[in-house]
């Protein structure tokens, strides 16, 4: 299974340095999702979020015990943000989970789940970097391989970022 790769040694690898240069000359940086900043960031990323899917009216109660919950789980959820340093908001978002099979030796599968782009700051490549970010860490962890669900009208821009179709999602909402 392997020890969990945490935030300060992603931090460390080529490819962190290299997608943080690119961010930086719009003057954006990677954050990790914390106990201690959940809050200062939680209403920039509900907006953030919310460009995405419906949020709902998540109390601060609620989203503290969620991120709580995430951090207590590192080895399974790898949250990133993108946020605008001057202003210190979150303006793109999203999240690996590690999943731990019976199957395939005990491997692990990365899903990436929840990629949001502020509307605002779309098409400048925010996307694609997260995806990046996302994918880098799943290889880290030693993922076999890496899936995401999307909608039909995105499957276009996960080919462009190296995803290809393969299988069917199904859906069951009782």
């Amino acid at each position: 299974m392997g020890k969990t790769i945490t935030f300060t040694k992603i931090q460390e690898q080529k490819f962190y340095k290299d997608l943080s240069e690119k961010l930086s000359v719009n003057n954006f940086s990677f954050k990790e999702l914390t106990l201690e900043n959940h809050l200062q960031y939680k209403n920039s990323t509900k907006e953030t979020l919310s460009c995405l899917t419906t949020v709902g009216g998540l109390s601060d109660k609620t989203f503290t015990a969620i991120i709580q919950q995430w951090i207590q789980n590192k080895h399974i959820y790898k949250p990133i943000m993108i946020v605008e340093n001057e202003s210190e908001r979150v303006i793109a978002i999203g999240t690996l989970l590690i999943e731990l099979k019976l199957i395939h030796d005990g491997g692990k599968v990365g899903h990436i789940e929840d990629i949001a782009v502020n509307d605002k700051y779309q098409g400048k490549g925010l996307g694609r970097i997260l995806l990046e970010f996302l994918k880098n860490v799943g290889v880290l962890e030693n993922c076999y391989k890496i899936i995401l669900d999307c909608d039909e009208k995105n499957v276009e821009f996960y080919n462009k970022c190296g995803f290809k179709r393969c299988g069917v999602e199904m859906d069951y909402r009782p």
